[in-house]
């Protein structure tokens, strides 16, 4: 397998992860994929290790266990990257159908145990997945699934902008922590990008463009929110700036009704 990320010890994990995948699903795997930021660009230390893993059908109780039973493998080395593994496992046939909303057998960051979320099975992953995933096993994803349109991406951060705003209001704690702030802020750039522009960017992609397009009334909370972003198992700890937990909601809103 080429070097797939400029951190040896990372490599070294995704390896083990192509490795126990093609011995738990043996000709059942048809690929292993890099998406989010380290197919996108703009990784760093405190990045997410986002991956897809596609299968030929879905998964039997057994597989599910023999999958289970391997993300605790990996959870358990000794790098911290194992701690950062995050995706989910879906069929060919699903794929390539397009995103349903449905629950997919799916890794959160920092946990040992999968459960079901509907948190990958969405069009942003696929143009991702599409233009830009990294094969750790199998062909290239272009193979697996048709391209995401730029209507079909507007369509769906719409709903994913109005979903947002509809949380945040009803559950305003979300924003009292330094990392749900920042969040929440670096995210709705990402959105509005995508809005914008018809594609998916990186974070720090995404916040650049906004600090170049959008008001720059929104200037100061954004630079602020991308300098809190470093360190997040620290930073969900720790209070947020009142004010700019009262900045992140007017933003929040402000994007619900962004006119393209």
């Amino acid at each position: 397998m080429t070097q797939p990320t400029p951190y040896p010890d990372l490599n070294a994990l995704l390896e083990a992860f192509s490795i126990q995948a093609r011995a738990s699903l043996g000709d059942d795997l048809i690929g292993v994929y890099l998406v989010g930021s380290f197919a996108l660009g703009g990784f760093d230390d405190d990045s997410d290790v986002d991956f897809l893993v596609v299968t030929r059908g879905d998964l039997t109780p057994v597989q599910e266990a023999e999958i289970q039973a391997m993300h605790g493998r990996l959870y358990d080395l000794k790098t911290p990257w194992a701690k950062h593994l995050e995706g989910s496992y879906i069929s060919a046939v699903r794929l390539r159908r397009g995103a349903d909303g449905s629950a997919l057998l799916y890794l959160d960051n920092t946990a040992r145990a999968l459960m079901w979320s509907d948190h990958c099975n969405n069009s942003v992953l696929r143009w991702t997945l599409y233009r830009h995933s990294v094969a750790l096993h199998g062909l290239a994803a272009s193979t697996l699934l048709e391209p995401v349109t730029p209507d079909a991406l507007r369509y769906e951060v719409r709903q994913t902008l109005r979903s947002w705003l509809d949380y945040i209001q009803t559950q305003p704690h979300s924003l009292e922590t330094r990392w749900g702030q920042s969040h929440a802020v670096i995210t709705h750039c990402r959105m509005l990008y995508t809005l914008r522009e018809g594609a998916v960017a990186s974070k720090p992609a995404a916040v650049r463009w906004a600090l170049e397009r959008l008001d720059s009334s929104w200037s100061g909370l954004i630079e602020r929110s991308w300098r809190d972003r470093p360190n997040p198992s620290l930073k969900i700890a720790l209070p947020a700036n009142l004010e700019d937990a009262k900045q992140t909601l007017e933003f929040v809103e402000y994007a619900a009704t962004f006119n393209v």
